[in-house]
């Protein structure tokens, strides 16, 4: 099987949502939720593609003619590459009744662990949606990061619970999805968190703690503040505010802020191929997040369909690195891009 045949297998998989489009830029599906779409116009997830397109990236082979190494280590693991897995939840619900999120989360964690890198799984309103994601994580040997959502106190405790007995290697917590619609008007409330807060969540959860949602220096140093471990430069795809500033226009300065704190610095948002992956470590991520495509890899293909999407994304990383004088991770730098905004 090849990519293109994961793809079009997909699309006669999915729902009437989804329209497995060659690239996932959000355009075909704008505002479309239940679906892919976004919040309002739908304007931020098309942005986010488009903000990665205008970053180009500066050849340059007069070097050593050697392959890239692009193993990257994080909290004492290391992977094959610097990307993983986003969260996702009601998968049958945005994508058709293919999956629900057990059987979604079971083929995205093994598959992804067995590709050289992991998978961060979702939560929900449904507690059996945590309580498979972390059984399909303690299968693969901790090789998950579970992502809980800004649920009260009591109901973090109980998620948290099942994120140790699984072993993961971290936790995340996406704070922006306080703006999903399911989380509001909860007794007793949801959503928004204080950095006391979060900090309680942080001294719980054992093992790295990853704040999710981050898109400002400010929310960056509270997430510091609270004793993160690192944060996730992310508006949720989109799914949360209309009108917000994409992913990639606000990484270079949260890595600025960030610089020589010790804490990992993670995106996502529109990163669609192997060379948006490179752009966003020249503005100084450690690592990406990819959401969206990992849906029709796991609709059209199944495990296979997620190791040939694992495996895109490596090479054309590998190779734009070779292309730009990189020979591993640590030797990608900015002046590897142009940004011209």
């Amino acid at each position: 099987m090849t990519y293109q045949e994961v793809l079009e297998q997909a699309r006669g998989n999915v729902g009437a949502y989804c329209k497995v489009c060659p690239v996932c830029n959000g355009r075909a599906c704008k505002n479309q939720v239940p679906g892919p779409g976004a919040k309002g116009t739908g304007d931020t997830a098309a942005r986010n593609y488009d903000k990665w397109q205008e970053i180009r990236v500066v050849l340059d082979t007069i070097c050593e003619n050697e392959t890239p190494d692009t193993t990257f280590e994080l909290f004492g693991r290391t992977f094959r590459y610097p990307f993983f897995a986003g969260p996702l939840g009601a998968v049958n619900l945005h994508y058709g009744d293919k999956y629900d999120d057990t059987q979604y989360n079971n083929i995205l964690v093994s598959a992804c662990s067995e590709a050289g890198i992991a998978a961060f799984t979702g939560d929900g309103v449904n507690p059996v949606v945590m309580q498979a994601a972390s059984k399909a994580i303690a299968a693969a040997g901790g090789v998950g990061v579970p992502t809980v959502k800004p649920w009260n106190i009591d109901i973090i405790r109980e998620k948290l619970a099942l994120c140790k007995e699984a072993g993961s290697f971290a936790v995340a917590m996406d704070v922006d999805a306080a703006g999903l619609p399911f989380l509001k008007n909860l007794t007793p409330p949801a959503g928004s968190k204080t950095v006391a807060e979060l900090a309680e969540v942080a001294q719980l959860c054992g093992v790295p703690f990853l704040v999710k949602g981050i898109m400002s220096v400010k929310g960056a140093l509270k997430a510091k503040e609270a004793g993160a471990a690192g944060v996730v430069v992310s508006n949720h795809g989109g799914r949360v505010l209309d009108q917000c500033s994409a992913t990639a226009e606000v990484l270079g300065e949260i890595a600025d802020a960030l610089k020589g704190s010790g804490m990992k610095i993670l995106v996502d948002g529109g990163i669609r191929s192997g060379v948006d992956l490179f752009k966003a470590l020249a503005l100084g991520a450690d690592a990406a997040l990819i959401c969206r495509p990992f849906v029709p890899a796991v609709y059209g293909g199944a495990e296979e369909g997620v190791k040939l999407y694992v495996e895109k994304i490596g090479a054309e990383l590998a190779d734009t690195m070779a292309m730009c004088g990189a020979k591993d991770l640590a030797s990608i730098s900015r002046d590897m891009i142009n940004v011209r905004w």
